[in-house]
């Protein structure tokens, strides 16, 4: 790791660096070797690693010191002295501080661009998309999983390694001050925004809110950095530039640079469009125009390839390089994740909900049908199972009984709305006039369990949806 040695992260953290453990017969100096990684998880150190002791939940990383010591660490970050020092280690007033100044003091170390990725809906599926578009021109590092918040993200960049070309960050918030803090650390050169939503109104109050906390984004964009947004985003559409930077707008209307002129949704298997890239924007000066295999499904996965292709065409990829990484990207866990066992098809879409991502899930399972599979109406029954979706604020249960509303209205054969705040989903699902759809509530999921097996049958086609807090994953254990 560039320039990361004990002398000079003590300094980035504003700790103080005790030596008084090290062998006097040492014929290096340890204070000037540079660390092989830095960790929070003691499991994860190996030789010549930093270990940040931060403390818990339900766990005090301080009580692994000495054996991280034994694991070869080249140091430790710790909040206090340990009895007994076995090397040297960085007295901090605040780990997770001493965290983030690490990774922002390396951020700079590094000569890398990167993309930063925000957004109410799709950061992670946007990520992904750009991930691999970008992987067929330059080597790529991206966040893994959801690692997008004040802990995962400095510990993303912390793995960035020299050979790395460019880095995509994800960068998640629900609160005003914290992108600005992410930003910090990130340094983007490239700022992208999937759309301004209803998440986190309990603290950011308005979707004008969302918009400000989200935007500080570009407060720590390089110097000459270019901005992505999406150009069919009513709040988003209204930024024309953020420090000399003129943004890029990727849609479906005319003022949107990226475009999709067609799109075939081709359900579970995907979509298929052509997607035209403006003279402007292109470097040869004429329009680009070329069809993209998207194999995710729903149609908001078009966005995230018109997103990628808005980034790969910034980065100087040709077409042919930009459509076989749209066509490569693959599923993650809990995001729109088709899994087909013997007796049912699953949508496994329970990472995290809001009011549009639960909806447009709904559209989803509204077009998926499958062949050969059929009940009384003539196609494959869909089951929609729905849970709370948290950090709506004032208009929470307004928002809830709207969703049920939409269920009962796209023709879903059966809802199943499971958590407090998800009874008003029901009553909304339940108050559809001249709809078929069967609703049914449950205030948790165990006494979901106790009758899933009566209400799902062999052949349906299953959504399971609901904020992370839910841990509907338990669900789609159950049903696999």
């Amino acid at each position: 790791m560039k320039n990361m040695t004990l002398k000079n992260i003590a300094e980035a953290v504003k700790g103080v660096l005790h030596t008084e453990a090290l062998p006097d017969t040492c014929e290096v100096d340890m204070t000037e070797r540079c660390a092989v990684g830095v960790v929070i998880d003691s499991r994860k150190v190996e030789q010549g690693c930093i270990f940040i002791a931060t403390r818990g939940e339900h766990v005090d990383g301080h009580s692994f010191i000495d054996q991280v010591f034994d694991a070869g660490a080249l140091g430790v970050i710790c909040e206090r002295a340990p009895e007994d020092p076995r090397g040297a280690y960085i007295l901090v007033e605040d780990s997770f501080q001493a965290l983030k100044d690490a990774a922002e003091y390396y951020r700079r170390q590094l000569d890398i661009r990167v993309v930063g990725i925000t957004g109410s809906v799709g950061k992670t599926s946007t990520k992904e998309f750009v991930a691999s578009v970008l992987s067929k021109g330059f080597r790529v590092l991206k966040t893994e999983g959801n690692h997008n918040n004040e802990v995962g993200l400095p510990l993303t960049v912390l793995q960035i390694r020299e050979d790395c070309e460019i880095a995509v960050l994800e960068m998640g918030i629900s609160d005003f001050g914290e992108m600005h803090r992410l930003s910090r650390i990130a340094r983007p050169d490239v700022c992208l925004i999937t759309n301004i939503g209803q998440c986190h109104l309990e603290n950011l109050g308005t979707r004008d809110g969302i918009l400000r906390a989200k935007s500080e984004i570009f407060d720590f964009m390089q110097e000459g950095g270019q901005i992505c947004l999406n150009g069919d985003d009513d709040k988003l559409n209204t930024i024309r530039e953020v420090r000399g930077s003129v943004p890029v707008f990727f849609g479906s209307g005319s003022g949107c640079a990226v475009c999709a002129e067609s799109c075939e949704n081709r359900g579970l298997m995907g979509s298929r469009a052509r997607i035209h890239i403006g003279g402007a924007l292109a470097q040869s000066g004429a329009d680009i125009v070329f069809t993209a295999e998207i194999p995710l499904p729903g149609e908001h996965m078009l966005y995230n390839a018109l997103a990628a292709t808005t980034v790969g065409v910034l980065f100087g990829l040709g077409a042919q390089q930009i459509q076989a990484g749209i066509r490569d990207v693959e599923a993650v866990g809990g995001r729109s994740h088709v899994i087909r066992t013997d007796r049912l098809t699953l949508i496994d879409d329970c990472y995290n909900a809001n009011p549009v991502s639960v909806k447009a899930a709904i559209d989803l399972l509204h077009i998926t049908d499958i062949p050969d599979v059929t009940d009384a109406r003539g196609r494959a029954r869909k089951t929609a199972i729905l849970g709370d979706m948290f950090e709506l604020g004032a208009d929470e249960a307004a928002l809830h009984r709207e969703v049920g509303i939409y269920a009962a209205q796209k023709d879903i054969d059966v809802v199943i709305c499971v958590g407090r705040l998800c009874r008003d989903m029901y009553d909304g699902a339940r108050s559809v006039e001249n709809t078929t759809v069967k609703a049914y509530y449950y205030e948790s999921k165990e006494a979901l369990f106790a009758d899933i097996g009566a209400i799902v049958r062999d052949g349906d086609i299953v959504l399971v949806k609901a904020s992370h807090g839910m841990h509907f994953e338990d669900i789609i254990t159950m049903l696999t």
